[in-house]
């Protein structure tokens, strides 16, 4: 059949239209997330892992989903994050939830626990028990309009600089540290003046005498600081932080607006970054170590029996306390202990002793 002219300008506007129309749509399905972070990209294993998930975001959705990163103030200071993500102010941030402690008191368990577990159990009681659950009931429970994810891990931290040798809890008494989460709990029950600093004010605050000691990360992370250009006692083992997790923030309602496909992109990008984060902390610290030790005169020292037990009883006073004061981190705490209690059969029996 012949297309009458009219018929022909029709289908033409038509197509024309629907060239128009695809481009919209696609448009729609794009997304970039501004994300401010808590530490700087330059600290390797802590701040370097998320230039690492824009990246891979950008590749995985050919570009339609692509990630902006905003270091330490540039956008929002590192203590405003989870609220800037929360009210909209922001789509998104990293950071890590022990900052939260003084809002949310179980949100420390979330990013280290004293005398707690190692990397692998973590990852395995956050992945394939009631961990996630219980993260994101956390941020809901409390109020934040947030979608939670870990998106990175780092094995155990430095116990800490001090100016003096410290061999027993007494050696503690009236010092002025900087310290993070649940163990800075401890240090004051043994007489410790703790504040929770970002990474870029610890040096200076150090070095103009605010404080006395501090511990920040692994001892690569620390080098970046230069801690060891004003004290010279390198403390192990980190029992306050066995393992670290670092967390995507993401705003509620642009989560719950993104397609599914974008949803798995960012999920299966952070549970990758989890994976490289803690291999990259595995790699470096060796080096750092030696360099401490040959070319800073840095004394690498581990706290003795008696230092590791009080450390030890107070934190289980802290916890109790913490369980007493708050209904939610009491069943956190006691879902993670039961997890820990079952796991231990498999700990004891498949790994080689540490002695």
């Amino acid at each position: 059949m012949t297309k009458t002219p009219i018929k022909t300008a029709l289908l033409g506007m038509a197509a024309a239209a629907g060239l128009v129309a695809a481009p919209a749509a696609n448009a729609q399905d794009r997304l970039l997330l501004k994300t401010p972070v808590a530490f700087s990209t330059e600290l390797p294993g802590l701040g370097s892992p998320i230039p690492r998930v824009a990246e891979q975001l950008d590749l995985m959705s050919g570009g339609n989903l692509r990630m902006r990163v905003y270091e330490p103030g540039a956008l929002v200071a590192p203590f405003e994050i989870l609220d800037a993500v929360s009210s909209g102010k922001i789509n998104s941030g990293y950071t890590t939830a022990g900052y939260w402690a003084g809002k949310i008191p179980a949100a420390p368990l979330f990013s280290a626990v004293p005398f707690g577990p190692e990397a692998g159990e973590y990852m395995a009681w956050l992945y394939y028990d009631d961990g996630m659950d219980l993260y994101q009931e956390m941020y809901d429970q409390a109020g934040y309009n947030v979608k939670v994810m870990p998106c990175a891990i780092i094995a155990p931290e430095t116990a800490g600089w001090f100016p003096e040798e410290i061999t027993s809890p007494e050696d503690l008494e009236g010092l002025k540290m900087r310290f993070f989460g649940l163990g800075g709990k401890v240090m004051q029950r043994m007489g410790v003046a703790t504040s929770l600093l970002p990474g870029g004010e610890i040096f200076p605050a150090m070095e103009q005498g605010a404080i006395d000691a501090t511990e920040f990360s692994m001892p690569a992370i620390d080098a970046r600081l230069g801690f060891h250009k004003l004290v010279k006692y390198n403390y192990f083992p980190g029992w306050h932080q066995q393992a670290t997790i670092f967390e995507i923030l993401i705003n509620g309602d642009v989560w719950d607006g993104m397609s599914e496909q974008h949803k798995a992109i960012m999920e299966n990008a952070c549970k990758a970054s989890v994976t490289d984060s803690y291999a990259e902390g595995e790699a470096i610290q060796s080096d750092a170590l030696i360099e401490n030790v040959e070319e800073h005169g840095v004394n690498i020292e581990k706290f003795n029996d008696e230092m590791l037990a009080a450390f030890e009883e107070n934190w289980r006073a802290v916890a109790a306390e913490e369980a007493e004061n708050n209904e939610f981190f009491a069943k956190v705490y006691n879902d993670l202990r039961d997890f820990r209690e079952k796991y231990e059969i498999w700990k004891e029996n498949a790994f080689l002793p540490r002695d």
